[in-house]
């Protein structure tokens, strides 16, 4: 049975009532759900308390997924986005801190792969270095506006196709892929402006 299949089946034994269903959702979709919320909010903390309210939400409102008209994924990414959208408009918060990757403190599992293997290969300098670039990186991010930031970090950081992606925004193909293009434009001319000013 395909992936989708399988969380198809979840869902409906979920709404079902079948508390088994909704604790393998939960593991399915935690790190995914906590990955947009860390990279949204800048802090594991927050991330971790809107990652709670998503999956509150998801709860709530499973009843309302229509299959035919979206994947699962596509549908709890909406709602994940929705619900930033309305927390950022609540708190006016409008800007992502610390790096795209880690933060001070965070959690190992949250942590990239690359940073959690042993390092048996280049040396110390090269490990700041990517750290440094993460950085650079995700204080650029931070300058996009909301719609370039969210549109390049669903397709470049979440892998998430045009497709699923305009879904998720609820606005056209055409107008993701303008989006992409545009944040990823802006964000080599802070890149460059910044990578000057450093050198």
């Amino acid at each position: 049975m395909e992936d989708a299949q399988v969380v198809e089946l979840l869902v409906r034994r979920c709404i079902a009532g079948d508390a088994a269903a909704w604790e393998e959702i939960v593991q399915r979709f935690n790190r995914r759900i906590y990955n947009i919320c860390y990279r949204f909010a800048g802090s594991p903390t927050d991330a971790e308390d809107l990652t709670q309210d998503v999956f509150i939400k998801v709860y709530r409102t499973m009843a309302s997924y229509d299959g035919e008209r979206a994947s699962f994924n596509t549908w709890i990414t909406t709602v994940t986005r929705n619900l930033l959208v309305d927390h950022f408009r609540k708190t006016k918060n409008d800007r992502i801190t610390d790096s795209i990757d880690a933060a001070p403190g965070e959690s190992e599992d949250a942590l990239p792969l690359s940073d959690r293997l042993e390092d048996t290969g280049p040396a110390p300098d090269a490990h700041l270095e990517r750290r440094e670039t993460r950085e650079l990186v995700q204080a650029a991010l931070q300058k996009l506006s909301p719609e370039l930031r969210e549109a390049v970090i669903l397709r470049d950081l979440q892998d998430m196709d045009y497709k699923e992606i305009a879904q998720a925004l609820r606005v056209p193909e055409g107008t993701v892929k303008s989006r992409i293009n545009r944040g990823r434009a802006e964000l080599a001319r802070l890149l460059q402006r910044t990578y000057r000013q450093v050198m």
